[in-house]
């Protein structure tokens, strides 16, 4: 085995964020970017020496060719044995599903998550640590110095691996066994739901939509909703996983996922519309004529976890970011369970997971999951919905109101601004963060600030903090709006605005949204200006 140590100098800028290093592909084809990360991810996690790992991605553009070189990389720096989805494919989930079976000592899981595939789209890479979970700062800040400072990294000299065969091959004196991407994950799923009822249900005549937007899902989806549990074919759209997601803006939102939004408030929709994101984490789910936000998931799944076998005897907890609405807060006091807040991003629910303090966490981004493994799943998502509707026999709409009888409904919705001049979008946040100690008392839009804050965290397991992760604004008569920056795109930032008003009387219940909470986006917008000071007319993006 001929192994080089290549010469190399550092790229600016490798700095991973909550998912990983994420650029656009182009990037990532330039010499030696891909291979610096992978050596600084290499030393940063105590050297691959004797080591195990499991490697795949969505299937986006450039995936095949990065596994390859990852392969290369590793049987160089003395791993003993890979794990590889066949085709270099494996969702997000499903990697983290294959750390935990198979024990392997880490994963790279290659993705960009929602963001757009293809040659003039993105590319992302993480590595997942052996719970299955992202790594945390500690890590992520080790791996950035190290690219800061890289002179070398070493690769072998071999032709490349056949992934399109399950089996075993050998990579110099590195064992490569391909495997199949769905297995581990379906029989970790039938562990936890009953497939029986949902295949009843089924056979009652139940139709559904599963829009997988060309992305990772799709075989996923196939196999276990179509196959096992006994859905028509067709059942599942936009199945194959394609390298730029057949042009589709893979992010499973109302205006993304635009056909499926327009089928499920139509005369013919099915009883059930939901559909997944690139590589396979996040979910949507709508019901005939009734969109379901995703904070509004995680409360209803919350509630009726214990209708599944696998959580049958209950949750110990729940967990969801800050920006998400505060309605799984409501059933938990109502459980009597722990309910923890955290800033965004799926590494900061790892730590309570591990501690067995909660079961489900969720984010308003349409990420929900549970302990099961350490990263959001969107068909876990999918199938709890299933399950709890094959149990209660009744519609989406039916469950949601419901839901909102006992518990009460939170007006939420969600405003993105895209692609923002960096340095505005700073300003804009430091503008108001300067200004927080003075909000309070303050009134806009005839609202009056009860107080405001910068988020801070101290994380209950290990004590270790986050500071500055979103600002909170809290009215007086019980609304709330957030605002901060997104870390996940890869050009200009994104200014996410959230916006929530919380809502006990029935005979309140029935408002568009957008009008119920229209008072509180005045509200922001006079103390904020974003339109004003962006140009923008209206938000890219409403959720």
């Amino acid at each position: 085995m001929q192994i080089n140590t290549i010469q190399t100098t550092p790229h600016p800028g490798q700095k991973p964020g909550t998912s990983g290093l994420r650029a656009k592909t182009k990037q990532f084809q330039t010499p030696n970017y891909l291979e610096n990360f992978v050596q600084s991810v290499f030393e940063a996690t105590g050297g691959m020496v004797g080591k195990s790992l499991t490697l795949g991605g969505d299937g986006r553009f450039y995936n095949r060719e990065a596994c390859q070189i990852i392969l290369k990389m590793a049987a160089a720096n003395g791993a003993a044995k890979v794990y590889v989805g066949q085709n270099g494919l494996l969702s997000t989930p499903a990697a983290s599903a294959v750390i935990r079976e198979l024990k392997t000592d880490g994963g790279m899981i290659l993705s960009a998550s929602h963001n757009p595939g293809g040659l003039d789209g993105d590319f992302g890479i993480k590595y997942n640590v052996p719970a299955g979970g992202p790594v945390p700062e500690s890590i992520t800040g080790a791996i950035h110095a190290l690219s800061e400072k890289i002179v070398t990294y070493k690769i072998i000299e071999a032709d490349d691996i056949d992934l399109t065969e399950i089996g075993t091959q050998m990579l110099g004196d590195m064992v490569v066994e391909v495997i199949d991407p769905v297995a581990i994950y379906e029989d970790l799923m039938a562990a936890l739901f009953d497939f029986e009822a949902i295949r009843a249900l089924f056979d009652s005549g139940f139709s559904m939509c599963f829009d997988a937007m060309n992305a990772i899902t799709g075989p996923y989806a196939k196999r276990i909703i179509e196959g096992t549990l006994g859905a028509p074919v067709g059942t599942v759209v936009n199945g194959e996983p394609l390298p730029d997601f057949g042009g589709l803006h893979p992010d499973p939102n109302p205006v993304y996922a635009k056909p499926l939004m327009d089928l499920m408030m139509g005369p013919d929709a099915p009883d059930l519309g939901a559909a997944s994101d690139g590589d396979g984490d996040r979910n949507m789910i709508v019901g005939r004529g009734q969109f379901v936000t995703p904070s509004d998931s995680l409360a209803i799944l919350a509630a009726n976890a214990h209708l599944a076998p696998g959580y049958k005897d209950g949750i110990n907890g729940i967990a969801r970011s800050m920006p998400t609405s505060r309605a799984a807060d409501r059933v938990a006091k109502k459980l009597g369970i722990e309910m923890h807040e955290t800033p965004t991003g799926w590494k900061f629910f790892g730590t309570l997971l591990d501690a067995g303090r909660v079961t489900i966490c969720g984010e308003e981004s349409a990420g929900t999951g549970s302990d099961h493994v350490r990263e959001k799943d969107g068909l876990w998502a999918v199938l709890l919905w299933l399950n709890v509707l094959a149990v209660r026999r009744c519609s989406v709409v039916d469950v949601v109101h419901g839901h909102w009888q006992e518990y009460g409904r939170d007006y939420y919705t969600r405003h993105d601004y895209e692609a923002v001049d960096k340095d505005i979008a700073d300003a804009i946040i430091s503008g108001i963060r300067d200004r927080l100690d003075k909000l309070a008392g303050a009134s806009f839009n005839g609202l009056g600030v009860e107080k405001a804050l910068d988020f801070r965290y101290e994380d209950p397991i290990d004590g270790s903090v986050a500071e500055h992760q979103g600002l909170q604004v809290y009215f007086d008569n019980g609304s709330r709006c957030v605002i901060r920056l997104s870390g996940t795109g890869t050009s200009g930032a994104t200014i996410r605005v959230y916006l929530e008003r919380f809502e006990d009387d029935p005979e309140q219940m029935g408002y568009d949204t957008q009008d119920a909470v229209g008072p509180l986006i005045e509200a922001m917008e006079e103390l904020a200006q974003i339109k004003e000071r962006t140009g923008r007319k209206k938000p890219d993006v409403i959720t």
